[in-house]
């Protein structure tokens, strides 16, 4: 929250001493701050050090600068202005360098001073847990403030550190201690069950952090954090919540604006066509199941009728159902049939990319069989999604299904999503769709 303010303040101070470089400058401070996410420098640490941050500090300034400088060079054929534009450059750099320092021992003292601090729960009483929970209580620089630890109930009494809880007790404890941060040890469990604890709600919300399993391995990955000699890893949000779902909310709505208005002369077409095949009731409203197992209406482009309600909701598919008319048929190969859906993304129903929507007949049903099934709930379904792209539509198994779209949501990002735009599109030119 400080870091990153300081050094945008550093990379555009120049433009308080000179404006003749002022895009120059402007781009120099998005490439850097831009190079500094990409490599990490922005990420939560546990063991704050300037030191460790400066060789990546020093090859991402240089690096940008060089960048700028060259383009500056291209642009301006003359010495004095490149000159006056590294000055800057090299301003710049050593109040960030400086500014960094700063931020750290800032950082450092507040810790240490216990002004800033979150609520940690250790996840595992083996010897691991044990010798975490001595190094949180006494060494503060780590920003955690160990209230306890959780283990299955087999192993309570049986270690040197006293349980205030087992793990399915990890949900009450999180909401009761005010909780922020869970670090797992080494718990005493399979990890389908831990993985399915964390999972709940108040446990997802909490910042996660772990002990490698090979931890006496080394890493060659950017720079390692560690508490202690212990090495410990930041495990990626597993909910989609704050500002990443802001961001995935906001291209939603402007992709589904956009196509909306860019294809609306292929809609009136899918209108028009599935009138004269059907007649009247060109649009189909069916019940679905959507985030946090929310029922909505998702709307479609009608390609059959059914006989009754109970024939739509528990009919698995219609592929080859001879009542689906050539229109119909057209319609569902080229995936046509879903732009109306457009719709429910703007009105939050849905999004562009994620799991695919579900009717309560067959949720209910998957949810008893696959265990792992309702988890891809947690975020909001959608237009299309990982598995569709990959194969796995209409008569393939729910536990592969099931498999790609929890993937989908634990390693979400934008350019995923285009990726699976992208591969969406290739597939409606190629009539791959039921």
């Amino acid at each position: 929250m400080m870091i990153a303010p300081l050094d945008v303040i550093a990379l555009l101070t120049p433009l308080l001493v000179t404006q003749n470089h002022w895009r120059g400058t402007l781009v120099n401070a998005g490439l850097t701050v831009a190079l500094f996410t990409t490599g990490g420098l922005y990420r939560p640490r546990r063991h704050v050090s300037f030191l460790d941050e400066l060789p990546g500090l020093g090859g991402r300034l240089l690096a940008s600068g060089a960048v700028v400088a060259i383009i500056a060079a291209e642009r301006h054929d003359a010495v004095a202005y490149v000159s006056g534009f590294m000055q800057g450059v090299a301003l710049s750099a050593g109040l960030v360098v400086v500014g960094r320092a700063f931020s750290r021992k800032l950082l450092l003292v507040a810790r240490k001073r216990r002004w800033v601090e979150h609520n940690a729960i250790i996840i595992g009483s083996g010897p691991i847990g044990v010798e975490l929970a001595r190094l949180l209580r006494r060494y503060p620089q780590y920003g955690l403030r160990f209230v306890g630890c959780v283990d299955v109930a087999s192993r309570q009494g049986a270690g040197a550190l006293p349980l205030i809880g087992t793990l399915g007790d990890l949900e009450q404890l999180t909401s009761m201690l005010d909780c922020e941060v869970l670090v797992i040890a080494d718990p005493d469990c399979p990890e389908s069950t831990l993985m399915e604890i964390l999972l709940q709600p108040a446990s997802s919300r909490c910042d996660l952090w772990a002990v490698p399993r090979l931890w006496g391995s080394r890493s060659h990955g950017g720079y390692p954090d560690h508490v202690g000699a212990f090495p410990i890893v930041k495990i990626g949000d597993i909910t989609l919540s704050g500002p990443r779902w802001a961001v995935k909310r906001a291209s939603d709505v402007v992709i589904a604006a956009l196509a909306l208005i860019v294809l609306s002369p292929l809609l009136l077409l899918c209108v028009v066509a599935t009138f004269l095949e059907g007649g009247r009731g060109v649009f189909f409203r069916q019940e679905r199941i959507g985030r946090y197992g929310k029922p909505f209406k998702v709307i479609k482009f009608r390609s059959m009728r059914p006989v009754d309600e109970h024939e739509s909701q528990t009919t698995w598919s219609i592929a080859h159902d001879q009542r689906v008319g050539p229109i119909g048929r057209f319609l569902r190969r080229t995936s046509l049939d879903e732009l109306p859906q457009l719709w429910n993304i703007l009105r939050g129903d849905m999004s562009v990319v994620g799991p695919r929507p579900e009717r309560p007949y067959f949720v209910e049903k998957f949810s008893v069989e696959y265990p792992n099934y309702a988890m891809r709930h947690r975020v909001p379904v959608g237009l299309t999604g990982l598995a569709q792209v990959s194969g796995l539509r209409g008569d393939t198994p729910i536990s592969d299904r099931t498999r790609f779209d929890n993937y989908y949501v634990e390693n979400w990002s934008l350019w995923l999503d285009i990726k699976i735009v992208l591969r969406t599109v290739a597939e409606v030119f190629r009539g791959g769709g039921r």
